[in-house]
């Protein structure tokens, strides 16, 4: 049976993307629940990151229509909703000339007119929410390890208090340890601000640990879309190759 269309907070219908005479995203659909945690997976270069990019405007579709929260999202970027989503993007993509502190700052700055006490507090909260000490806000990002500068920019994504979080590969050059931490990190958030979490990654650990719903994105479609338990009975052959490789031998133990 369909679902309210009140329970999606992100709906995407026949989104076609391209560059010159390449097509990128062939008439893809997608729904993500509000206060889940969705896993986008597809091949190297097949176009996850482009298609999270493209739902919060930093690159213009061709043809069809995104829904965030109820409403409509134009073709142009639309600085008034800056405060809807939070982005943490691959490697972090912190300012290198301003400290930590700063770089959480940043979105407050752009968007809000508030004393620089108040965003002095509001940057350490955020810093303590992600797991890091106050001290930590005079650093600059050359001086932070590869896992604390993901928690940084974390701490940027939830500047704004978004009821929407984008990750863009959030483990990619993490140790395994490090990865598991930040996975953790990453449920105990949305569980506690209630959050709906869109996730592109390739962690097969990150795929079974922390997502509610893992969607396939091959051929510039989804090809299907459920719990990771509905992707390993899929007879698609990208998906089959995927979560039936070598590499998933571990992931396919987990979950017997």
């Amino acid at each position: 049976m369909p679902e309210p269309q009140a329970e999606f907070a992100i709906r995407v219908r026949d989104l076609v993307v391209g560059f010159g005479r390449q097509t990128v995203l062939d008439h893809l659909s997608l729904d993500v629940r509000r206060g889940e945690i969705l896993g986008l997976v597809g091949a190297s270069g097949g176009g996850k990151s482009v298609l999270m990019r493209t739902i919060i405007g930093l690159i213009p579709r061709r043809s069809g229509t995104i829904e965030v929260m109820g409403q409509v999202i134009g073709g142009a970027h639309d600085r008034s909703r800056a405060a809807t989503w939070g982005i943490l993007f691959q490697q972090g993509a912190l300012f290198s000339s301003l400290t930590v502190r700063q770089n959480v700052q940043f979105p407050l700055r752009e968007n809000l007119v508030l004393s620089q006490e108040l965003m002095d507090e509001i940057a350490i909260a955020k810093l303590e929410m992600v797991g890091l000490r106050a001290q930590d806000g005079d650093k600059y990002p050359s001086e932070l390890s590869g896992g604390m500068t993901k928690r940084v920019a974390l701490a940027r994504a939830l500047a704004l208090d978004p009821p929407i979080l984008f990750l863009d590969e959030p483990t990619s050059g993490l140790d395994p340890i490090a990865a598991g931490d930040f996975d953790a990190l990453i449920r105990t958030l949305q569980k506690t601000l209630g959050l709906t979490v869109f996730m592109v990654t390739h962690d097969l650990a990150s795929l079974t640990t922390v997502c509610d719903r893992v969607a396939a994105l091959a051929d510039g479609k989804i090809v299907t879309i459920g719990p990771m338990r509905d992707l390993l009975q899929s007879e698609h052959p990208w998906v089959r190759a995927y979560f039936h490789g070598k590499r998933s031998q571990m992931l396919q133990l987990q979950m017997r």
